[in-house]
C-alpha cells in the first residue's frame, strides 16, 4: 500500500519551510505513507496509533488523488467494524495490538461485551459522519472506466451501511425529538475540549481521582499545556464509562449527564445525506428520502440552533435548554449547506470575517477554532483556540458553495502556505501558526493534497524502491 518514495530532504517535525507547492506536494504524499498501519491509516503514529472515524473520511479524499484503492480500503476496515444498529464508532482499535499506546483502550470500551457489535474491539461512541461525503468525492474523481467500476462496486457495498449510519444518528440519537442529532459525549463533536461545552461539561462531577486508575497515555508523547485539563478528562472518562455501564444505550435523554446539539456535527449529516442521495443514484437507489431528510436537517438548524438576531449558529445544551453564547469555528461549518437562507449565509459570512475568525481576501492565517477576541483564548491548547485544517477544509467547501470565490481563494491559500511553512502537523498556534500536537498528521496532509489537487500534481508518482 505504499505511496510515495524517494529523499526527504523536508519532513514534517523540522523547522525547514517546504520551498515549493509540488515539495509539499510530495510532503503530504509521505505522511500519508509513513502513516499506513496493518491494514489501515492511522491518523499519527506518533499519538493516535488506531483507527479513527472522521479521520478515515478526511483522509479517504485526500487519498482519492493519489491512492483511490487505499480510500476505499480504509473505508471499508472502518464500516466493518460497524455495530448491528448501525453507529460507526470512532475508534478501531488495530487488529495487532489494540491497547497500543492509547487510552481510553479496548480494556476501557468493553465494546466485544455488548450484543451486535463486531469481535474486533472499537469504542462505543461515533464522530462526525463525513463517510458519505468522501466516499462521493471518491466517485467523483474516478475519470477512467476502471476507476468508475471500482468506484461503483465499492458504493453498491458500503451504500446500505452508509444508510444505517445515518438512520442510526436520526432516529437513536434525535433525544430531543426535534430532527437533530445529540452528542453523548464531548469527543463525538471531534471537537473535544471546545469552550462551546463548557457550560453542560461543567455540570458533570469531575473526579481527577480517576486519572490514578486511567492513565493518561496521551501526555507521554505530548505537552500537557497543549491537551485537554485532567479536570476536562476525569470528565471526559466518568462520560464514557457511565456510557459503557448502561451498555451504550441511548434513550431516554435523562440518562445522559452530558448532552448537547452541535451545529458543525448536525450539518456535516445533512451534507452527508446529499452525497448519500448521489451515491443511491449510482446504485440504482432511491435519492429522495436523502434529499427529504437533508432538508429537514437544515430547517431544523435553523429552528433550534440559529439566533435570528445574532445571525449566528450556536450549540445547544439539551439538558437546559440553553444556547452556548461561545462563538466557536464548529458554528461556521453549517455554511457547506446548499439551501440555507440568504442571511443565514450572510450572518456566517459577517462572523467569519469579523476580527473574531479574520476571514478576509487578503489573509495570512486560516480560521482558528475559537474566537480570537476571548480573553481565555489559548493558542496552543487543543480546540480552545488553535487552528485545525479540516475545519477550515470545510467551511472552503462552503464559501464555494455560495459563491464567494475570492473568499474561497483566499481561505486555501492562507491553509497551503500555512502547512509549506509548518508541515502536517495535528493543528497549528493561533498567531504565529506553529505545528502544535502530533507531527505527520493524515487529515491534514490528506486536505492539502485536496486543496493543492487542482493545480500541483506529479506526471508521475513518486515510489519507494521495491513498493
Amino acid at each position: 500500500m505504499s505511496i510515495s518514495s524517494g529523499t526527504r530532504s523536508t519532513r514534517t517535525g523540522t523547522r525547514t519551510a517546504v520551498s515549493t507547492l509540488e515539495q509539499l506536494w510530495h510532503l503530504a504524499v509521505d505522511t500519508l505513507d509513513d502513516n499506513w498501519w496493518y491494514d489501515h491509516t492511522v491518523p499519527s503514529q506518533a499519538l493516535y496509533p488506531h483507527q479513527w472515524s472522521w479521520d478515515t473520511g478526511f483522509t479517504a479524499i485526500g487519498l482519492a488523488h493519489i491512492a483511490p484503492d487505499r480510500a476505499w480500503h480504509d473505508l471499508r476496515t472502518l464500516f466493518e467494524a460497524q455495530w448491528a444498529d448501525g453507529r460507526v464508532p470512532h475508534i478501531v482499535f488495530s487488529p495487532r495490538d489494540g491497547q497500543r499506546r492509547y487510552f481510553p483502550g479496548p480494556d476501557f470500551w468493553q465494546s466485544t461485551r455488548v450484543p451486535g457489535t463486531p469481535d474486533h474491539p472499537t469504542s462505543g461512541i461515533v464522530q462526525p459522519p463525513v463517510h458519505a461525503i468522501a466516499a462521493r468525492e471518491l466517485y467523483r474523481g474516478a475519470t477512467d472506466a476502471a476507476g468508475r467500476e471500482r468506484a461503483t462496486y465499492e458504493l453498491t457495498w458500503l451504500y446500505p451501511r452508509l444508510v444505517a449510519q445515518h438512520q442510526y444518528l436520526s432516529r437513536c440519537r434525535n433525544l430531543a425529538g426535534d430532527g437533530l442529532v445529540c452528542l453523548v459525549h464531548p469527543w463525538e463533536s471531534g471537537q473535544d475540549n471546545s469552550p462551546a461545552w463548557d457550560a453542560p461539561l461543567a455540570a458533570v462531577p469531575a473526579d481527577t481521582g480517576l486519572l490514578e486508575t486511567y492513565r493518561r497515555v496521551d501526555l507521554a508523547v505530548s505537552v500537557r499545556s497543549h491537551r485537554p485539563t485532567d479536570v476536562d478528562y476525569a470528565r471526559y472518562i466518568r462520560i464514557a464509562a457511565e456510557y459503557r455501564d448502561g451498555g451504550y444505550v441511548d434513550g431516554p435523554a435523562s440518562r445522559h449527564p452530558f448532552l448537547v446539539q452541535c451545529p458543525a456535527f448536525n450539518a456535516i449529516l445533512g451534507e452527508a445525506e446529499r452525497a448519500l442521495a448521489e451515491i443511491a443514484e449510482v446504485v440504482g437507489a432511491d435519492p429522495s428520502p436523502h434529499l427529504r431528510r437533508a432538508a429537514e436537517i437544515t430547517r431544523a438548524l435553523l429552528a433550534h440552533l440559529y439566533n435570528p438576531v445574532r445571525r449566528t449558529f450556536h450549540a445547544r445544551d439539551v439538558r437546559t435548554g440553553r444556547h452556548s453564547p461561545v462563538r466557536y469555528v464548529g458554528a461556521l461549518v453549517p455554511l457547506i449547506l446548499p439551501d440555507l437562507p440568504p442571511d443565514a449565509v450572510a450572518g456566517i459570512l459577517a462572523e467569519a470575517t469579523s476580527p473574531r475568525f479574520g476571514l478576509a481576501e487578503r489573509m495570512t492565517l486560516p480560521l482558528p477554532s475559537y474566537d480570537r477576541t476571548a480573553p481565555d483564548l489559548d493558542p496552543f491548547r487543543y480546540w480552545r483556540g488553535p487552528i485545525w485544517i479540516n475545519m477550515n477544509w470545510l467551511i472552503w467547501r462552503g464559501l464555494r458553495r455560495h459563491g464567494r470565490a475570492t473568499l474561497a481563494a483566499a481561505l486555501r491559500g492562507s491553509m497551503i502556505d500555512l502547512v509549506r511553512r509548518s508541515h502536517c502537523y495535528e493543528y497549528f498556534h493561533t498567531d504565529s501558526g506553529e505545528g502544535i500536537g502530533a507531527p505527520e498528521f493524515s487529515w491534514t496532509a490528506a486536505l492539502t493534497l485536496d486543496l493543492l489537487a487542482s493545480r500541483v500534481r506529479p506526471v508521475v508518482p513518486r515510489r519507494r524502491a521495491g513498493s
